[in-house]
């Protein structure tokens, strides 16, 4: 098992390929970017998970459905990240 980081793009979407089984541990601005880090084994097959972006006062729609990740700050911007699944 090992730790990894993955960069996040801020769009209410995001798919992003991680090993299966792949915990994730925090999300956290480094260097003015938004980032996912997971503890994940290399070896095992990769799925897509879908992670949906709210900013404070946005309806949640389908991230409703998902497990809170995390809240970064963006210059005057909030944004929660939630884990909502496959994809």
């Amino acid at each position: 098992m090992k730790i990894f980081k993955y960069g996040l793009a801020v769009r209410d979407d995001v798919r992003i390929a991680l090993p299966r089984g792949a915990r994730i541990l925090c999300v956290q601005v480094q260097d003015v970017r938004p980032c996912l880090w997971a503890l994940v084994d290399p070896e095992a097959p990769t799925c897509e998970r879908l992670f949906c972006w709210r900013g404070t006062g946005q309806e949640m729609g389908v991230a409703l459905e998902g497990t809170y990740v995390g809240t970064v700050q963006l210059a005057r911007l909030v944004f929660h990240l939630f884990d909502c699944g496959a994809a």
